[in-house]
C-alpha cells in the first residue's frame, strides 16, 4: 500500500497505521545508509524549522537540529524565555505566526494539548518531540533499533518495566501494538497506564495479532523477552516525588538477574535516556553486551530525519 506522508504532523503514534510506520522505518534505514556512506544531500535547502522547547533535551534537540541542518535547512531553537508561547500571547496566535514563517514546527514540553493546538492552527507539519502523554519520535527510533537487531518486528516479545503511566510507556504500547509486537508493561499497581488508553491499545493489538499485557510481576513478564526496556523513575516535572518513586520502583530495576529471567541469549536492553545508573538500571546492564542504547540514541536522528523528509518533500 502506497503511503503519502507529505504535509502530515506526528502528535502520537495512535494517529498512524502500520503502513505509515513501515514507510517511515523504511525511509529511516535508507537515510542511515546514506549517512554511513557519507552521502550529503540538501533536501531542505531554503526551508526552516521552528523548535519550541519547554523542557530540556539532549537527543531530541540534537537529532532535530542536526538532521534538518545536514539537509541544508535552517533550524531555529526557541525556548520559553525566547518567545511568548502561552504567556502574553495565546498558543493559537503563536501557531498562526509560526506557520507563516516556518515550514514546520517541533514542540517539546508539558501539555499534550499544546502540540495539538499548534498543529490545528499553524497550517504546517507539527512534530511532537515529547509531551507528558506521548513521545512518538523516540518510539520510532526504538522500533528501528529492534528491527536492526532482529530483522523484523512482528511477533517479538517486548517488556517495559518501571513507571507504567508515563509518556514512554504510553507510546511504546501504541507502537508495539500497531506493528504486531507483543508488549508487556510491568509496573506497580499504582503506576499502571490509564485504563482508557489500555483499552484502545488492546484493540489495536488484537487487530495486528499481538498481545498487550499489564502486570506487576517481573517474574511473570520476563521469560521469553526479546527486549527489556526501562525509563527514568522520576519524569521531568515530578521531581518532588523522587523518594516515593525510588521506594516504589526498586523491585523493577533492570539488573543482571532480571535480564537472566528472559532466558534468551539474544535479549537486548533498551533505554530512551538519560539514564540514572543504580536507579532504573544497573551500570552492569547498560554498559553490558546486551545494551543497544547508543544505537537507539543515534537512531533518533535517522528516524526524525525520515519523518521530516517524508512530510516536507
Amino acid at each position: 500500500m502506497a503511503v503519502n506522508f507529505r504535509g502530515r504532523s506526528l502528535l502520537t503514534l495512535l494517529d498512524l497505521s502500520s503502513d505509515d510506520i513501515r514507510y517511515l522505518l523504511d525511509v529511516s534505514h535508507l537515510l542511515k545508509a546514506e549517512r554511513t556512506a557519507f552521502q550529503v544531500n540538501q533536501r531542505f535547502q531554503g526551508k526552516t524549522l521552528a523548535m519550541l522547547f519547554e523542557k530540556r533535551s539532549t537527543r531530541t534537540r540534537c537529532a532535530f537540529e542536526t538532521a534538518f541542518g545536514e539537509e541544508g535547512g535552517h533550524p531555529v531553537f526557541l525556548s520559553n524565555s525566547d518567545i511568548q508561547l502561552g504567556a502574553k500571547e495565546s498558543i493559537e496566535d503563536t501557531a498562526r505566526v509560526l506557520g507563516r514563517m516556518f515550514d514546520a514546527v517541533m514542540f517539546r514540553g508539558f501539555s499534550h494539548r499544546t502540540v495539538e493546538i499548534l498543529a490545528e492552527y499553524s497550517g504546517v507539519p507539527v512534530y511532537n518531540g515529547l509531551t507528558d502523554m506521548f513521545h512518538p519520535t523516540q518510539v520510532l527510533a526504538d522500533l528501528m533499533t529492534m528491527e536492526e537487531n532482529f530483522g523484523s518486528l512482528k511477533g517479538l516479545n517486548f517488556v517495559y518495566t518501571g513507571d507504567g503511566r508515563n509518556n514512554m510507556a504510553n507510546s511504546l504500547m501504541a507502537g508495539c501494538a500497531i506493528m504486531g509486537v507483543n508488549c508487556t508493561i510491568v509496573a506497580p499497581d499504582s503506576l499502571y497506564p490509564e485504563s482508557d488508553l489500555v483499552d484502545t491499545v488492546k484493540q489495536i493489538a488484537y487487530d495486528s495479532g499481538s498481545v498487550l499485557t499489564i502486570t506487576s510481576s517481573p517474574k511473570e513478564a520476563l521469560p521469553g523477552a526479546d527486549v527489556v526496556y526501562t525509563d527514568v523513575w522520576v519524569s521531568m516535572g515530578e521531581e518532588e516525588k523522587a523518594m516515593e518513586r525510588m521506594t516504589l520502583l526498586e523491585p523493577y530495576r533492570v539488573n543482571r538477574e532480571m535480564m537472566e529471567m528472559a532466558d534468551n541469549q539474544d535479549v537486548i536492553f533498551m533505554h530512551c535516556l538519560p539514564a540514572v545508573r543504580g536507579n532504573e538500571v544497573t551500570a552492569e546492564v547498560i554498559e553490558g553486551p546486551s545494551s543497544v542504547v547508543w544505537d537507539e540514541a543515534e537512531n533518533r536522528k535517522h528516524t526524525i530525519k525520515a519523518l521530516m523528509v517524508s512530510s516536507l518533500l
